[in-house]
C-alpha cells in the first residue's frame, strides 16, 4: 500500500514538474519579448507607416493586413470546418469511406505550411487568377487550419452524451433540430477551443502568406480583398533578413505586437468559452 502511494506521489510530482517547465518557458518568452520590445511601442509605431526602408516609422499596414487575413480565415474556415465535422460525426456513420476521410484529415494536419503556400500559389493565385491578394491568402490559411477545426469539433460533438440526442428525438424534434438546439450548445466550448488554436496558428504563419498575399512594402492600405497586404509575420521576417541594420527595438516590438495579437484572439475565445460553460452549468 505504501509502495503504491509512493508511486502515485512520484508520478504526480513528475507531472507537476513538466507542467511548471512548460509554463516557465511560456512566461519566459512573453517576459523576454516584453522587456526587449516594449521600448518600441508607442502611437507612432502602432499607427504609423514604414519609412526610410522600414528602418523608421510604424507597422500599422502590417497590423491591419494581419487582421484582414484573420477575419477572412475565420469566415472561410469556421463554417466549413464545423459543418464538415457535424456531417462526419452525426450523419456519415461508421464506414470505410468515413475512416478514410478521418485519416485524410489527420494527415492534412501534418502537412508543412509551405506546402499549403505552394498549393495556394498554384490554385488560388494562378489557376483561379485571384492574384496575390487577401482573398487568396485567407483561403490558403483557411485550408491550413481546417484539419484542426474539424478534428476538435468532432471530438467536442463526441463528448456530448447520446442521452441528450435520444431525449430530444423522443420529444419529436428532427435530427437537425437536435443537433442545432441540443448538441451544438453542449459542444460549443470544445469547438471554440479548437478554433482558437487554429486561428492562433494561422496568425503566426509566414510561409503560406509569402506565396499568396504578403507585400514587401506598401505605400497605402488595401482597398479590396483582391489587393495585396502587408502582414506582421512576413514583416518581421523582412526586418530580420532583408533590411540592412534594422533597429533592434523595431524587431522586438513587431514580435511583441504579433504575440499580443495572437493572445487577443485567444482571450476572446477563452471569454466566449467560459461564458458558454457557465450557461451549460446553469442549464444542467
Amino acid at each position: 500500500m505504501k509502495k503504491r502511494y509512493l508511486q502515485q506521489k512520484i508520478f504526480y510530482g513528475l507531472l507537476l514538474f513538466c507542467t511548471l517547465v512548460v509554463v516557465a518557458f511560456v512566461l519566459g518568452i512573453i517576459i523576454f519579448l516584453i522587456v526587449k520590445g516594449v521600448r518600441a511601442i508607442n502611437l507612432n509605431f502602432i499607427l504609423g507607416f514604414p519609412e526610410n526602408g522600414m528602418r523608421e516609422g510604424g507597422i500599422f499596414p502590417a497590423i491591419l493586413g494581419t487582421l484582414y487575413l484573420m477575419i477572412g480565415t475565420i469566415i472561410f474556415a469556421l463554417p466549413i470546418g464545423i459543418f464538415a465535422a457535424i456531417y462526419i460525426n452525426e450523419y456519415a456513420g461508421k464506414s470505410k469511406i468515413t475512416r478514410i476521410i478521418r485519416l485524410s484529415i489527420i494527415n492534412m494536419s501534418g502537412v508543412p505550411s509551405v506546402v499549403f503556400g505552394l498549393f495556394g500559389l498554384g490554385f488560388f493565385v494562378l489557376f483561379l487568377r485571384f492574384g496575390k491578394s487577401i482573398l487568396a491568402g485567407s483561403l490558403t490559411l483557411a485550408l491550413m487550419i481546417l484539419p484542426v477545426i474539424i478534428t476538435s469539433t468532432e471530438e467536442a460533438l463526441k463528448s456530448v452524451s447520446d442521452t441528450y440526442r435520444q431525449a430530444s428525438l423522443a420529444l419529436g424534434a428532427t435530427k437537425w433540430q437536435t443537433i442545432y438546439k441540443v448538441v451544438l450548445p453542449q459542444a460549443l466550448p470544445g469547438i471554440i477551443t479548437g478554433s482558437v488554436i487554429g486561428i492562433g496558428r494561422a496568425a503566426g504563419e509566414t510561409a503560406p502568406i509569402i506565396f499568396t498575399v504578403a507585400a514587401f512594402s506598401q505605400p497605402g492600405l488595401p482597398k479590396s480583398i483582391l489587393d495585396q497586404a502587408m502582414a506582421l509575420p512576413y514583416h518581421l521576417y523582412v526586418l530580420a533578413t532583408q533590411v540592412t541594420n534594422p533597429p533592434e527595438d523595431m524587431l522586438w516590438g513587431t514580435a511583441l505586437v504579433l504575440l499580443f495579437l495572437v493572445l487577443f484572439f485567444s482571450v476572446i475565445g477563452s471569454i466566449i468559452r467560459v461564458r458558454q460553460r457557465l450557461k451549460k452549468r446553469e442549464l444542467s
